[in-house]
């Protein structure tokens, strides 16, 4: 079984897949100062849970956006799973597609991933709108090919920002308000994000398929408060909260197929 691991800014995110189907998955906060040790309790623990033991781990593949935790994460994998990682953004990991940008060590790893998910399960031009810390927005040309993106401020971080600035404006969830127009100070706020949001992703999706000439480019919406947002608009085609995780399983299975000696791909 491959042992899957995505670093976010806000989250890890671990999964346990048998072949191309994910069994079991967990997220934990993100703290730079967890280690391997740490993780393992947690994971291991879960994993039982599952009837999963850290013997029916046979591979690794991580995607990090956060250098200061890979390496309990690499010491993770090799100490209580038996495996180096396959670490995206290190040489040996090949993800198959271009990086078309000026400076594409640049590239978060999450978004790479994200692209070759994309374009594996829904083929292209796509864009890829995350709700994740930042609220990003990745372009897949027809080939596959990552040609940039967006970075916009992150739901939840424009939220705490708002109440932080703002003495008398509280906390709010992040909820599909009734009305646009609200009678109170919560429900104004509640507005303001949602549809706020949404006005930011069809305006930013419009400008995107004027850009490059291509009216019916496809939009895949995944992050975490990607199904608070499944109905908010018609320009959406996919809500796929699961999305990097398809795109650490797809980038495994085809860096595994090159590693083996010519003969052995069938």
């Amino acid at each position: 079984m491959l042992l899957a691991i995505n670093v976010n800014n806000t989250n890890v995110k671990f999964a346990i897949a048998d072949g191309e189907s994910v069994v079991a998955q967990w997220r934990i906060a993100t703290d730079p100062a967890r280690t391997a040790d740490e993780y393992a309790v947690w994971l291991t623990h879960l994993m039982a849970l599952k009837n999963l033991a850290p013997d029916d781990v046979t591979d690794s593949i991580v995607s990090i956006v956060v250098p200061q935790a890979l390496f309990e994460i690499k010491v993770l994998c090799r100490n209580y799973f038996g495996c180096d990682p396959w670490v995206i953004g290190e040489g040996q990991v090949d993800l198959g597609i271009e990086v078309l940008i000026n400076t594409p060590e640049e590239a978060g790893a999450d978004r790479l991933v994200n692209a070759v998910a994309g374009h594996t399960h829904y083929g292209g031009p796509l864009i890829i709108v995350d709700f994740g810390t930042a609220t990003t927005f990745d372009i897949v040309d027809e080939a596959g090919s990552y040609v940039g993106g967006i970075i916009a401020p992150g739901i939840n971080l424009s939220v705490e920002a708002l109440h932080l600035a703002a003495a008398k404006l509280p906390r709010i969830t992040v909820e599909r308000p009734t009305n646009v127009v609200g009678k109170s100070t919560v429900e104004a706020m509640k507005s303001g994000v949602y549809w706020g949001y949404t006005g930011l992703i069809e305006g930013l999706v419009r400008r995107i398929r004027e850009e490059h000439h291509c009216p019916d480019m496809k939009v895949i919406v995944t992050g975490g408060l990607a199904p608070l947002f499944a109905d908010a608009s018609e320009i959406f085609d996919t809500i796929d909260s699961d999305l990097t995780m398809k795109g650490l399983l797809a980038i495994h299975r085809r860096n595994v197929r090159l590693s083996k000696p010519d003969g052995e791909n069938n």
